[in-house]
């Protein structure tokens, strides 16, 4: 895709994150959306977000607060946190987005489930990296996708995010083409 170049999408770590992982993340979303990226953390910590009678960290509150600190040029800012995030109707979830926003999440901490007790970090980098690109096209008005093997299929376990590729299905690639296009037109 070809994007403006006067914007950039901002990748935000919050908290300690490989720096392979967020290396990964930044060449997928740049070939995948065609901007720029930069890494700057935004929020040190989200201990404001954290519900105690949960003891997980509800999205909500971070995005507004991630849309409201971010720079200039950011169109778009992806955070990643290693939390446990929640959205009140839902046990957790792997990330969240402002739907058609600036701002999107999300969390490494369920991502790792169901990987050998040895380790298996390229599995969890790939689980990752889909995640990331999953959410980040929710801000760019992509919705669910009903295709199992789209990147846009919403996952209710690691196991779906294991089976969906790790690209866009035609469709969702012509609407994203669109809503990358449209600025430029305007």
């Amino acid at each position: 895709m070809n994007a403006p170049k006067k914007h950039i999408i901002v990748i935000s770590p919050i908290g300690d994150l490989d720096a392979e992982v967020l290396g990964r993340i930044e060449k997928e979303v740049n070939r995948i959306f065609g901007y720029e990226t930069e890494i700057h953390p935004l929020l040190k910590n989200v201990e404001f977000a954290l519900d105690l009678n949960r003891d997980q960290y509800h999205s909500t509150p971070i995005l507004q607060k991630l849309a409201g600190i971010a720079p200039p040029q950011a169109l778009k800012v992806l955070a990643i946190a290693n939390v446990d995030l929640f959205i009140p109707i839902l046990t957790h979830v792997y990330g969240e987005a402002q739907l058609g926003g600036q701002a999107c999440i999300v969390s490494t901490h369920r991502l790792k489930e169901g990987l050998s007790p040895a380790g298996n970090p390229e599995g969890f980098r790939y689980r990752l990296v889909k995640e990331a690109v999953h959410e980040l096209g929710h801000t760019f008005k992509l919705r669910h996708c009903k295709d199992p093997a789209c990147l846009m299929h919403y996952c209710r376990t690691v196991r779906d995010v294991d089976r969906k590729s790790s690209e866009f299905c035609r469709y969702c690639m012509v609407m994203l083409g669109d809503e990358i296009n449209r600025p430029a037109e305007t």
